[in-house]
Formats: C-alpha cells, sequence, structure tokens
C-alpha cells in the first residue's frame, strides 16, 4: 500500500517534536526506514548497491583520512584532515593487523590521483576489504567540499 507524502511528512515532524520536547535523551537518536519495491524479484535481482547523496550531512564527525603526495598533504591540512604520505603506508610493511588497525581508525579515505593506483601493491587488499577504498582527490578539487560528499553519501545494500 502507498503512504501519502504529506501524511509521512506529518508522522516525521511528530517524531522530531516528541524528541525534542519533554523527552530529549542525551544521544544521537536514528531513524531506521524500510522500503518494500515492487516488480523486483529479489531470486533474480540480488544484490542493490547504491550511494546517495542526502541534503543534509549526517554524519559532521566522520573521520576521512588523506593519503596523498606533499601538495595534497599541505591541502588536506589545512582542511583540519588526517594525513599520510606513501613513506608512511611503506612502513605498514604489508602487516596485515596495522593495516587493519589503520582501517578502523577512519571511517573514509580520499587519496590523490597520482598516489591511488600505487595503494593495493603498498598495503594490499586491506582497504578494499574493509569497504574503504579511497576516494579519488584530483588536483583541482577543493578538499572541503570532497569531505563534504563523502559525509553527505549514504550507501546501502
Amino acid at each position: 500500500s502507498r503512504i501519502n507524502a504529506q501524511v509521512m511528512e506529518e508522522a516525521i515532524k511528530g517524531m522530531l517534536a516528541h524528541a525534542k520536547g519533554e523527552n530529549k535523551r542525551n544521544f544521537l537518536e536514528s531513524v531506521e526506514i524500510q522500503i518494500g519495491l515492487k516488480g523486483v524479484n529479489p531470486q533474480r535481482d540480488r544484490r542493490f548497491n547504491a550511494t546517495v547523496k542526502l541534503p543534509n550531512n549526517p554524519r559532521p564527525n566522520m573521520k576521512v583520512c588523506c593519503i596523498g603526495n606533499a601538495h595534497d598533504i599541505e591541502r588536506a591540512t589545512a582542511a583540519g584532515l588526517d594525513c599520510i604520505d606513501m613513506d608512511g603506508l611503506k612502513k605498514f610493511n604489508k602487516d596485515k593487523k596495522i593495516i587493519k588497525k589503520f582501517a578502523r581508525k577512519y571511517d573514509a579515505f580520499i587519496a590523490s590521483k597520482s598516489v591511488i593506483k600505487m595503494i593495493p601493491r603498498v598495503l594490499g587488499p586491506g582497504l578494499n576489504k574493509a569497504g574503504k577504498f579511497p576516494s579519488i582527490l584530483d588536483e583541482k578539487d577543493n578538499v572541503s567540499t570532497i569531505v563534504a560528499d563523502i559525509q553527505g553519501n549514504v550507501r546501502f545494500q
């Protein structure tokens, strides 16, 4: 059955008013939504993999690390990001435990276009397995804009 958009909007406003009113909690509350898709056969269409850019930033405290050359590290440091260069990655020496710990420390990674090709060679499959392979940072891109995009994107499966 379909839900009227106006009814849904009123329900969400009611939830927000209730959450901000007398029942104010001292933690970040979240809401889950389930959507049923008509005309989709789960036997045939195995998986959905997609990302959606939300208009409001749902994760402002997300930790992002920049892997790059000297110029990109300088730009990322100015934007307030943690940074590491290729020499720092080579010190991990393909040690799976150290790479896993490094991947767990951050929510997302961005990398210079020149460096991104060397990351699998230096680190192995560690970041890929963690689902945190870096997004590309171009020379002309604004670092804070890319970080805002990463924080605003939600991936669903």
